[in-house]
């Protein structure tokens, strides 16, 4: 089992925000899975994928805020027995800019404290990371980067947003059928 990770915070206030875009994609995937569900403190659902044989994928959507999204990865990954090599784990990207998409194993959390949580409850840094664009603040942001995150995106990046969701679920399903290092190869490669 695959198990895939959105993260962001719960409530609308945070609906749509920078930060929640890894909502966003897990949102987009489970319109064709089962109905979500409250589990593993967090809203959780399944779909399999066609030409993975019998590979399921785990959608997982934490609401114990940011900060926190660790026990809700780890209740999720001791249920269902699942090893930190088939966790893959969603997130805004400050260092990508919005509509780019990239796609690593392991590494460090570069200031991320969803990624932190995840890192310290399932102990290690080796899952994979579908990293989501979202620019760095315009030089004439007024605020820090937690209000920048925190903030909706602008309805002039919606094609962009819309785009990078989409781009983002294909790499979920080609993820769920072949080695994440020839995903990552295809992914991460220059355009």
């Amino acid at each position: 089992m695959l198990l895939v990770v959105g993260l962001g915070n719960p409530g609308s206030r945070y609906e749509g925000t920078r930060h929640n875009v890894g909502f966003a994609v897990v949102d987009h995937l489970g319109s064709g899975a089962d109905p979500f569900s409250t589990r593993f403190h967090g809203l959780f659902s399944t779909f399999r994928v066609a030409g993975s044989g019998d590979g399921k994928v785990a959608l997982l959507k934490p609401q114990t805020f940011m900060n926190r999204s660790g026990q809700s990865v780890r209740a999720a990954m001791d249920f269902y027995k699942v090893s930190i090599d088939d966790l893959l784990v969603i997130h805004d990207e400050l260092d990508l800019p919005l509509g780019t998409v990239r796609l690593k194993q392991g590494g460090g959390e570069a200031g991320h404290n969803g990624l932190r949580s995840i890192s310290q409850h399932v102990g290690g840094q080796g899952y994979a990371r579908l990293r989501v664009g979202i620019g760095r603040p315009p030089p004439d942001f007024r605020g820090g980067v937690a209000d920048f995150v925190l903030q909706a995106f602008p309805p002039e990046a919606s094609g962009d947003l819309t785009s990078v969701i989409e781009q983002s679920a294909r790499v979920v399903h080609s993820l769920a059928t072949d080695p994440i290092q020839a995903v990552m190869n295809e992914v991460n490669r220059k355009r």
